[in-house]
């Protein structure tokens, strides 16, 4: 069988190694990759499971041949990916485009094993509106400010998911589709995921420290972590509670010109800088004018900040562009929209050499520019529509590379010509959340539903996916290309691991 997943975690460790089976269904751990011992073994390809033990002692020798019988299995429906479910279940693109926010959360299949029916539903919809985006299974929270809701819309809601759930009966009235295994150059891969000391720990943001080490945003805790992949080393450095009893934890880290790291601390308000030397934060609170009861920073760019003093941020509240003086302390408000400002949400942000703000408008179809020095705003639209651009970055010729969620595309805005170009993800309901180009030009981006990570070549069109081990929630997504083959890193956000993919091709 070709494209089986095979995974062995050495006794007492926190790494667990994967490689893919060939063509003529033989795989092989790299040379010296696995160490002399115990192992658990795992697989995974849809439709079966490992068939017998699942432990293995491999001796100190280079060769450990071993043989793996897999059987059907005997719960498709609890391998089955949110993509997959997307395909299997009845209904048109409106009633399903709803549910690609329920994913932020949880799977699609704890909707689909749902017993509720349509009225049962509707208050569990409701409960869920309470609930901070910041949230996983493993850690409920609770936002201060409740957001209104169209009740129409949350009912007609209610009626769809108990026409695909259990709710009529023990079976689904539909058969369940799955996406083909891997197969060719998506088998050649090494994957490695570090599993994290807690559950609740949310790696929402993944980047290389000039350390050498990953540095990563806890989504649900006032933590900022850090995993060395060397020597599987893992810390955590806590920073206090601004606002307490809001929800907690971290959305975006980004780095200034000195590698020091800035955090945007969502519903804690205002923006952390960590000092990597002296491992000290520094906060930078809102003025109490802008600091409302939902008021909450998504965003942080201090990349170019060494140009003007000047860090970009945002307000998820109010659909707002900051900007924060590095001297004064003091916050600028920037309106990017015209109303009504609930349709439109500024999210990714990166920023030139003049420290030109870019932007993503994750409510509609468009990415927007702020000048630095006028904070004149244009905004330039998607050739698709419905996209909502999500994260972005910029390459060494000054090229803003995005991802398009609602539109199943990557992009590029050539900032020269002003011109957007597109590519469609091979693979329907993968929701790309970003992207980053490496500097052999190849554009990689993770699917928060697909659990896989596509690499693809702008200039030929031509793309590779690559299937991760075990449900994988990507966001942020992060590229080592210092040397060649490159190591594609992004957090596992509900399932507390970092995951890095090495292509062996």
């Amino acid at each position: 069988m070709e494209g089986v997943l095979v995974s062995a975690r050495a006794e007492g460790s926190i790494a667990t190694l994967t490689v893919v089976s060939d063509k003529e269904g033989l795989f092989r751990f790299p040379a010296g990759k696995l160490r002399p011992g115990k192992h658990s073994l795992a697989i995974r390809a849809v439709g079966y499971e490992l068939d017998g033990s699942a432990l293995v002692e491999i001796a100190a020798a280079d060769q450990a041949p071993l043989d793996l019988r897999l059987r059907k299995a005997r719960d498709l429906a609890a391998q089955l990916t949110n993509t997959e479910w997307f395909t299997s279940t009845p209904g048109t693109a409106e009633q399903k485009r709803p549910l690609i926010e329920c994913l932020s959360c949880h799977t699609f299949e704890r909707i689909a094993r749902s017993t509720q029916n349509a009225e049962e539903m509707l208050p569990v919809l409701k409960r869920m509106v309470k609930y901070s985006n910041n949230s996983t299974m493993a850690r409920v929270q609770t936002r201060i400010v409740e957001r209104g809701y169209d009740e129409n819309g949350l009912r007609k809601l209610a009626e769809y998911l108990a026409s695909i759930n259990l709710s009529k009966g023990p079976q689904w009235s539909y058969p369940l589709k799955t996406l083909p295994r891997p197969t060719g150059r998506a088998t050649r891969v090494l994957i490695t995921e570090y599993d994290l000391p807690r559950k609740t720990i949310a790696p929402h943001d993944v980047i290389l420290g000039r350390d050498g080490a990953l540095w990563y945003s806890n989504f649900t805790e006032n933590f900022l972590g850090r995993l060395d992949p060397r020597s599987g080393e893992h810390s955590e450095f806590a920073y206090p509670e601004v606002k307490p009893g809001w929800p907690q934890g971290a959305l975006s880290v980004e780095a200034d010109r000195k590698g020091d790291l800035w955090l945007s601390t969502m519903f804690q308000t205002g923006l952390i800088k960590f000092d990597m030397k002296t491992r000290v934060f520094r906060h930078f609170p809102l003025p109490p004018e802008l600091n409302g009861d939902a008021t909450g920073q998504a965003m942080v760019m201090p990349a170019q900040s060494h140009v003007d003093g000047k860090v970009w941020t945002t307000d998820v509240d109010k659909r707002t562009i900051l900007r924060l003086d590095l001297k004064s302390g003091k916050y600028q408000s920037i309106a990017p929209f015209q109303a009504p400002p609930r349709h439109h949400f500024p999210y990714g942000l990166v920023a030139d050499k003049a420290n030109n703000l870019y932007f993503m408008d994750f409510g509609g179809e468009a990415l927007g520019r702020v000048d630095a020095k006028t904070t004149k705003v244009t905004l330039y639209q998607t050739p698709a529509p419905r996209s909502r651009p999500r994260r972005t970055m910029i390459d060494a010729k000054g090229r803003i590379w995005f991802a398009e969620y609602g539109a199943n595309r990557v992009a590029m805005f050539d900032t020269k010509r002003e011109e957007i170009h597109e590519w469609e993800a091979p693979t329907p309901h993968t929701y790309p959340y970003d992207v980053h180009m490496d500097k052999h030009e190849t554009l990689w981006s993770g699917s928060m539903t697909s659990d896989r990570i596509l690499r693809l070549d702008p200039k030929t069109g031509q793309s590779v996916e690559y299937l991760l081990p075990r449900q994988t929630n990507v966001r942020r997504v992060f590229v080592d290309d210092r040397k060649k083959p490159v190591t594609f890193w992004t957090g596992s956000n509900h399932g507390a691991s970092i995951v890095g993919l090495t292509p062996l091709d």
